[in-house]
């Protein structure tokens, strides 16, 4: 199972760029089958031994051995709030890489890997439950797949941090924003909310997006009307693995439009080791900035900014 999953995880990765999705299948227990980008998946292993933590988050199961590394185990089931979870009958651990670390996932079942053009991937249903552990839904042979978002479920157990240095505070303080405003995409609602509060530390303002193609969109249009998109927004932070455009995708359709080519793009994304930094420079992305370290972000958007001569 785990060799053949690697095998075909390498192939999907040369998918990038070209608005497919390659997902990894999996059950949590029940008939309902959810996913998770390849992307972030390091390899599929069937249940290891587990030693529990005192005092412990009560998604977080506890670590175990991998390959010489101590990882921390999650339940994805009790995660989400799936009905049918029962951690216990979760024979699978997905171990996965993103956001800087490596964790592993508790799972009943994995299926196989199926790969959806990103425009049958859309956004969850909005049934005003608030916070989901959702980023996304599609269809796999008329079924219907729930992609899970798994930064939020690590974010939920670990914490967000989001508070920026006081020197970059203070810096962005001192030479000002000069009203700059920045343009925000990205499908997860967590990191969202991330980087807002990091750009509101400077001083900076925001329109937040869910999807490239809704970005793009919204660009176009403001051009239409015979605005310049870069008065509008000195900077363009986009997600990479987004449903329905990705940012590769928006990128270079970024750069295709004279209208939009001259955007200032900075792309930031939570897989981490696996990146294609030559997928960034081919597709014309001015910065590449890995999730998530706050000040490494704010550093990214202040250098932006002040060469902009915003600064007062």
């Amino acid at each position: 199972m785990s060799g053949r999953l690697l095998s075909t995880i390498d192939q999907r990765t040369r998918l990038a760029g070209h608005n497919r999705l390659a997902l990894l299948l999996f059950r949590l227990g029940g008939r309902q089958r959810f996913g998770v980008n390849v992307f972030k998946v390091q390899e599929v292993i069937k249940r290891p031994r587990i030693w529990p933590l005192p005092s412990r988050h009560p998604q977080l199961v506890g670590v175990a051995d991998v390959r010489g590394r101590t990882l921390p185990v999650l339940d994805l089931g009790r995660a989400i709030g799936h009905p049918e979870a029962q951690t216990e009958n979760a024979g699978y651990l997905v171990v996965t890489e993103f956001n800087r670390t490596v964790q592993g996932f508790l799972v009943a079942a994995v299926d196989r890997i199926v790969n959806i053009a990103v425009e049958d991937v859309l956004p969850p249903p909005d049934v005003g439950l608030g916070s989901t552990q959702l980023t996304a839904v599609t269809r796999h042979q008329n079924e219907l797949i729930q992609i899970i978002d798994v930064e939020k479920v690590l974010a939920d157990v670990n914490g967000a941090t989001i508070t920026v240095s006081a020197d970059l505070v203070a810096s962005a303080t001192k030479r000002g924003s000069g009203g700059a405003h920045v343009l925000v995409v990205d499908d997860s609602r967590v990191a969202r909310n991330q980087i807002q509060g990091v750009l509101s530390q400077l001083g900076l303002e925001c329109t937040l997006m869910p999807d490239g193609r809704q970005a793009l969109r919204h660009l176009k249009d403001l051009a239409d009307r015979g605005e310049k998109p870069s008065d509008r927004y000195q900077v363009v932070i986009s997600d990479i693995e987004m449903p329905d455009m990705d940012g590769y995708t928006l990128t270079t359709e970024i750069r295709r439009d004279p209208r939009l080519s001259d955007l200032f793009v900075i792309l930031h994304t939570s897989l981490s080791g696996i990146f294609n930094n030559a997928m960034v420079a081919r597709v014309g992305a001015d910065r590449f900035v890995p999730k998530y370290t706050p000040d490494e972000l704010a550093a990214t958007v202040l250098e932006r900014v002040h060469a902009l001569g915003m600064a007062a």
